[in-house]
């Protein structure tokens, strides 16, 4: 529901939309593509897909038109197997809500190619992290490598009646205020071990997929990056919307 009741994550990826350098391309893992292999989206034209369902009609009518880049889907794939993950191309895959809603808002105007990578499953923390180190080069070639989830995400505990203005949950504070002040100070050892160190861990993931693009993009940045913490507020009481770069 983020494109029509966007709370404080919007304004967020706007502004930061605004204050990033425009990238030459970007690279998407979303936990909302998962294969047994990582399979890298080829598609010239990638359709935009509306993977849910139960919301606002409305959503549907959305599109994302960005062209997507086949030439950095056969070098994604390439580094991919050089770092010893079997991959393969899919020129069908368009792309799923994951990525089209914040890249409606981090660059409204669809004119960026767009290649999606899907999440090979099972994948854990410390394999995330692996699978963003393999293809960490492409930043310094001005791709920008994005990992979209959510750092709170248990929709058994979901408030359909709640505004994105109530007070969230106070596991989800906690949860959240381990993420910042872990990744602040650079302890990517207590990050890959959070499922047992964070506070409430199982509760804000049940199951982590939509946490998984975080430790992706700390393998991509490397231990020598300079982490940035972007609000995004708290939708529906659990729902955690805050965001980093790492540069």
């Amino acid at each position: 529901m983020l494109p029509l009741e966007p709370g404080t994550a919007a304004p967020m990826l706007q502004s930061l939309g605004a204050q990033l350098t425009r990238p030459a391309a970007i690279l998407s893992f979303s936990p909302h593509w998962m294969a047994r292999i990582t399979a890298v989206g080829s598609s010239l034209r990638p359709p935009t897909i509306h993977d849910f369902g139960g919301f606002d009609p409305a959503l549907n009518d959305l599109r994302y038109p960005a062209p997507g880049s086949p030439d950095l889907a056969q070098r994604v794939a390439s580094m991919l197997e050089a770092a010893g993950w079997r991959s393969a191309l899919d020129p069908q895959r368009g792309l799923d809500h994951g990525t089209w809603v914040p890249l409606r808002l981090l660059f409204p105007q669809a004119d960026i190619p767009v290649v999606p990578l899907a999440m090979p499953w099972p994948l854990d923390a410390a394999g995330a992290y692996r699978l963003g180190q393999a293809v960490a080069s492409l930043a310094d070639e001005g791709v920008l490598l994005l990992g979209t989830g959510s750092l709170t995400h248990n929709l058994h505990e979901f408030h359909p009646h709640a505004t994105t203005n109530e007070q969230p949950e106070p596991y989800v504070l906690e949860f959240v205020d381990w993420m910042r002040q872990t990744i602040d100070r650079g302890d990517t050892t207590a990050m890959l071990d959070y499922r047992r160190l964070a506070p409430h861990a199982a509760r804000a993931h049940p199951t982590d997929e939509h946490l998984l693009p975080l430790f992706w993009c700390l393998g991509a940045a490397g231990p020598m990056r300079k982490a940035h913490h972007h609000v995004g507020g708290v939708h529906y009481r659990m729902l955690s919307m805050d965001a980093w770069t790492f540069a």
